[in-house]
């Protein structure tokens, strides 16, 4: 069965609320709401923030079993017969959902959101990641179709609501009543966070040493050309970690910022970097390489941005990140640009070298494919990627889960905007965890 979409949508001013404020109130209200906001306003797409509430299906696809939730209360579970299928199954459920964008619409006003754990890798590719049985697992992908998506235009202090109903649903006779009343509410809870533990990590400073000369040896050897090892730690806290997040936009604006809040887990982030862009028959990948820390001084960080176009080790890495990202996308399209190559870009904290390869979809493809084709980020992984994941998944003693992964939006036809899951931290059972990696290569 499809489900025909009826949205209702209206507009009002917003200069005097904020995202924080009305995620605040609709969150204890709604499981797993999800907030996507934006510290860039260069482009159309990132002058908004979202947030969307009240789920009414969904899509889960963990140890090789499909589970979906549609909104009329079905449930429908199979298993993969090949691991490669997930990618066929994801659209397969978008294409369940019958919804027209119209003129004017915001750019997640309706659709999809939700994460690809970067374990999930061993759906797109010929790969075996290791189970290595932690406190921290999550599901491999998990997305979310909702009632309420609430757009914030930054540029016009906007907001535009949108209430969609799902097939046969009796059409209400006055939407938004209910949302309404709860974004009306003076107040809403919020609790002090406070951290419980000193900060565990999964190695010692001597171990990671280890693990770093390990790969340099795979380098020297030809194995690979950069790997990117990682490592988590982790603190225990009392509280509300919502405030993390609060701190966090504010001190490092980023182009991908979000707090996804799942009854088990929650994911947030300030990620600088895009795993893929979708639109109609175009994808883009942005590859970042090449990092400067800025010094808060305009003449400095010019003198820094010159010094990190002119390194060599810098330049190589990137070169090395921009030919991945074109092989990538040249799996399922027919045309591959570098449109722009190593341009600095200045961000709260530091100083990147950022590119644009873009590639233009064969025809016929599922759009899902190409984020297959170029999952994950080679900035997150390493090149050749195969080679460099099988090193990863062998040295590493724990699961990746959400760190290198993607997470954001896509709509019912495929077209998709994920950020790479870095700078990201996922709290359960009141521990959070993050993670850090480094790129390897050998002179």
């Amino acid at each position: 069965m499809n489900f025909k979409v009826i949205t209702t949508s209206k507009k009002r001013l917003a200069d005097t609320v904020t995202p924080v404020g009305i995620f605040l109130k609709l969150r204890n209200q709604f499981k797993n709401t999800v907030m996507l906001e934006s510290a860039d306003y260069h482009g159309k797409e990132h002058g908004y923030s979202h947030i969307a509430c009240d789920p009414v299906g969904s899509i889960v696809i963990d140890k090789d079993i499909v589970t979906q939730t549609f909104p009329d209360g079905t449930t429908e579970i199979f298993p993969l017969v090949k691991r490669k299928d997930a990618v066929q199954a994801l659209m397969n459920f978008a294409n369940r959902f019958d919804w027209n964008r119209q003129t004017g619409d915001a750019p997640m006003a309706n659709g999809m959101f939700g994460h690809i754990s970067y374990d999930a890798v061993e759906y797109f590719e010929d790969i075996e990641i290791q189970d290595k049985n932690e406190n921290t697992e999550i599901p491999s992908i998990i997305y979310y179709v909702y009632r309420y998506v609430i757009a914030i235009n930054h540029f016009k202090d906007e907001m535009s609501i949108y209430e969609h109903q799902y097939g046969e649903e009796k059409v209400e006779t006055k939407p938004f009543e209910k949302l309404d009343f709860l974004m009306n509410m003076p107040h809403y809870s919020t609790k002090p966070f406070k951290l419980t533990s000193e900060e565990i990590t999964n190695y010692t400073d001597d171990e990671m040493r280890a693990i770093i000369n390990e790969c340099i040896k795979h380098c020297l050897r030809g194995d690979v050309f950069q790997i990117v090892p990682s490592r988590r730690f982790s603190r225990t806290f009392e509280g509300d970690d919502f405030q993390i997040y609060r701190a966090l936009r504010s001190v490092n604006p980023s182009p991908y910022m979000f707090y996804f809040d799942y009854e088990n887990y929650h994911i947030f982030g300030a990620s600088p970097e895009k795993q893929i862009a979708i639109r109609g028959n175009m994808a883009e990948i942005h590859p970042i390489a090449g990092t400067m820390r800025r010094t808060g001084e305009d003449e400095k960080d010019a003198e820094l941005a010159r010094e990190l176009l002119a390194d060599p080790k810098e330049s190589a890495e990137h070169v090395m990140l921009v030919d991945l990202a074109r092989n990538d996308l040249s799996r399922s399209s027919d045309v591959v640009k570098v449109e722009t190559f190593k341009e600095v870009q200045f961000y709260s904290h530091v100083i990147h070298l950022v590119s644009k390869v873009t590639g233009k979809m064969t025809a016929g493809t599922n759009p899902l494919q190409l984020v297959a084709d170029t999952f994950p980020a080679g900035t997150l992984s390493g090149s050749p990627k195969h080679n460099a994941m099988s090193i990863i998944n062998r040295l590493e003693n724990v699961n990746r889960h959400i760190y290198g992964g993607a997470i954001g939006y896509m709509d019912f036809n495929g077209n998709f905007n994920h950020a790479i899951a870095i700078r990201t931290f996922m709290s359960k059972n009141n521990t959070l965890f993050y993670q850090a990696g480094m790129g390897v290569v050998a002179k």
